[in-house]
């Protein structure tokens, strides 16, 4: 690990679709500072700037005493999700044109086929060109690229207005010549124009996915770029020099510029940091099995980790569009704090996903809202305090009259049912959402443990646990920042595929080991371009295998220890090693396999890791005179099963490490509130989290 003398203050930046997350760290003593504030969507870079001011302010720390800024975006997720990406061009070979929209046949997920409609593509055809050339699926050049044909489609293209270029050439996964010579021309008809190509993007078979990789990059790399030259300006007019690192879709970091060419890996940028905050504070709370769930104001993200190790996926997608890039098995729905509760046309309730959002958030804020939202019945049931840590300052009123008039008039409701209703639909959908990533995938939620994080999440944990089946809930000591904690306990990290397709039983190591060197050596390049240290760097060998006609892949690692595989020869104990894997892992993922059949070897790949210094997470450290008594009681409906109970308060900061507390009872955190329902009991472990027993 990195032991210089330079300073050791962090600071992470997570951006919502509500509040901005801000959190400063001394990695030597692991104290922190934290605090929130408003998120700025017409400029997410004011809440950024403001966020680390204040921060600095709150800490005594001079801006020349930070050495990283670490920074969860979803200004590439939001420009997809919105539709307000760049105008893209594509170049494709003869004959591919229609690959974009001819797509795959698959039914979204819970859509009927008689009327699903296949979402939108990126590009319309008329901006997609076609140039002749041709490479075979063995890397052969089958017929020369027409240079004069392809600079004429460039400017027929850039009359279009394009602002962005996507170049996908068919095979160009198995030899990038023909695209990186496009690539050339581009530069040299349009200057300035940012282009993405599929080979640099993702260079893996199937022609649909990397075409859609490239023109996805292609269609953020615009507002990606200018936003990162928004973030370092307003670090330079707050004199911070540190670099500013970007959190990736699989759970590892890389700088501003490398975000800017490849702003796609950000695409879960924001929920992947949460996931990695949770896995670091369930293990220092005795948990390697764990499901996390980070509730914020807009959203809930749910991802499940077996032995301290995230799923995952090589096959996501966003808006209804693959998205085929490393990053950690993320399940978003729209359930949150802004969540809107409204009446359907046919006379049932609905909870989400449209949110109120932070302009003008939920109705008890007080900025215009009118609609009811989940805040304003936690608000009503007693379950929220009436300030947010001190930052925002609920109107109870404004919340009573939101849900009167949107729920329980139209319902004919009572005002706490009406509030008990928008809650329990909200657990009802959360848990069918982490029962997907769970049951659905062969996992039983009753052996992990669920580790609750964002602004909302430990107000409803209990429930869920008690709606799941599971025994323990672990609320972060800092829940409503979890995504900051999981920003400062990661490492830089790329990861480097090919496809290299080996069928029929025979394998050639000799081209394996090809591959293998030259995706090293471009992750050996990586990693000096990071500037970490050859200490600090580590490559893993992976591969995605699959039995004879299978349609897509696992992902396997090579069983090799850390920092012995660069240059090693790839050989046939390895080969052996990477199919035992497998067929644990297919046994594992669908309760079959078979070691007779066939195995194939579809792609190579070479995961580099840059060690940064992390956070250690601090011990708990009471208020002075702290006795761990409650703080005040309050009225709190705990729906029909309890009714309102007189319920103790306590104060976070007054808490005793290993003070028990018995449910029903509410602990008041700075940024989150813990719901402790009756018959639940809580503990207070060294590092300030509150572990709950949940009554089965």
């Amino acid at each position: 690990m990195p032991s210089d003398t330079r300073p050791q203050h962090a600071i992470a930046v997570d951006i919502g679709g509500t509040f901005t997350d801000i959190t400063l760290a001394d990695r030597g003593s692991g104290r922190l500072w934290q605090t929130k504030t408003p998120s700025t969507p017409h400029d997410p870079s004011i809440a950024f700037a403001n966020g680390i001011g204040r921060v600095l302010q709150q800490a005594g720390a001079a801006p020349g005493d930070v050495d990283g800024v670490f920074h969860g975006t979803t200004v590439a997720t939001n420009a997809i999700l919105e539709r307000k990406g760049a105008t893209v061009g594509l170049l494709t070979t003869d004959g591919c044109r229609y690959v974009l929209h001819i797509g795959r046949h698959d039914v979204a997920k819970n859509a009927s086929s008689y009327s699903w409609v296949k979402p939108a593509r990126l590009v319309p055809p008329r901006r997609i060109l076609e140039i002749g050339g041709r490479i075979g699926p063995d890397g052969t050049v089958e017929a020369a690229l027409d240079e004069a044909a392809c600079r004429a489609a460039l400017r027929e293209l850039h009359a279009m207005g394009i602002d962005s270029l996507a170049i996908g050439l068919l095979h160009a996964y198995a030899n990038p010549v023909h695209e990186e010579q496009v690539l050339a021309w581009a530069r040299q008809e349009l200057p300035g124009l940012p282009v993405s190509i599929s080979s640099a993007v993702l260079p893996v078979f199937r022609e649909y996915e990397r075409t859609s990789a490239a023109v996805l990059n292609a269609y953020v790399m615009p507002q990606v770029a200018s936003y990162h030259q928004r973030l370092e300006a307003r670090l330079r007019e707050l004199a911070v020099a540190a670099p500013l690192r970007i959190m990736k879709s699989n759970g590892g970091m890389y700088g501003a510029r490398a975000a800017a060419d490849q702003p796609i890996h950000t695409a879960l940028s924001g929920p992947a940091a949460a996931v990695v905050g949770a896995v670091l504070v369930s293990r220092a709370a005795g948990h390697d099995n764990v499901i996390s769930i980070d509730v914020g104001g807009t959203s809930a993200d749910i991802c499940l980790a077996r032995g301290g190790v995230p799923a995952v996926s090589m096959a996501g997608e966003i808006s209804g569009l693959p998205l085929n890039v490393p990053m950690i098995d993320v399940h978003t729905i729209g359930a949150g704090g802004g969540s809107i509760a409204r009446v359907s046309a046919d006379g049932g309730l609905r909870v989400g996903p449209e949110s109120a959002g932070a302009e003008p958030g939920p109705a008890c804020y007080g900025r215009g809202g009118t609609e009811a939202t989940v805040t304003d019945a936690n608000l009503v049931l007693g379950r929220s305090p009436v300030s947010l840590g001190g930052e925002i300052t609920l109107d109870p009123q404004l919340a009573r009259r939101a849900i009167l008039e949107r729920v329980a008039g139209p319902l004919g409701l009572g005002l706490e049912e009406a509030a008990e209703g928008i809650v329990e639909l909200l657990n009802n959908n959360m848990a069918a959402a982490i029962r997907s990533v769970s049951i659905e995938r062969g996992h039983d939620p009753r052996e992990f443990a669920l580790v609750a994080g964002g602004g909302g999440g430990a107000l409803h944990a209990g429930r869920l646990a008690e709606l799941l089946g599971i025994p323990t809930v672990i609320v972060p000591a800092a829940a409503g920042l979890l995504s900051t904690l999981g920003l400062l306990a990661t490492d830089l990290k790329s990861d480097f595929v090919q496809t290299c397709l080996q069928r029929g039983g025979r394998f050639d190591l000799a081209r394996l080991d090809a591959a293998l060197a030259e995706m090293e050596a471009r992750a050996a390049a990586w990693l000096r371009d990071e500037d970490v240290a050859p200490a600090d760097a580590v490559l893993l060998r992976t591969a995605g295998l699959r039995y004879a006609n299978q349609a897509y892949e696992i992902t396997v690692t090579l069983p090799r220890a850390e920092g012995t595989v660069q240059g090693a020869r790839f050989t046939p104990d390895d080969l052996a090693s990477l199919q035992a894997a497998f067929h644990e892992a297919h046994e594992r993922l669908y309760s079959w396999s078979s070691p007779t059949l066939p195995v194939e070897l579809v792609n190579l790949g070479v995961t580099a890791t840059g060690r940064l210094r992390k956070l250690v997470l601090p011990g708990h450290v009471p208020a002075p005179g702290a006795t761990g008594a409650p703080a005040s009681r309050r009225p709190v409906s705990f729906g029909r099963a309890a009714g309102v109970l007189d319920t103790p308060v306590y104060d976070f900061a007054s808490l005793l490490p290993g003070q028990a507390i018995a449910g029903p009872a509410v602990i008041e955190q700075r940024f989150s509130t813990v719901l402790v329902l009756p018959g639940h009991a809580a503990r207070v472990d060294r590092h300030g989290n509150i572990v709950m027993e949940v009554r089965r």
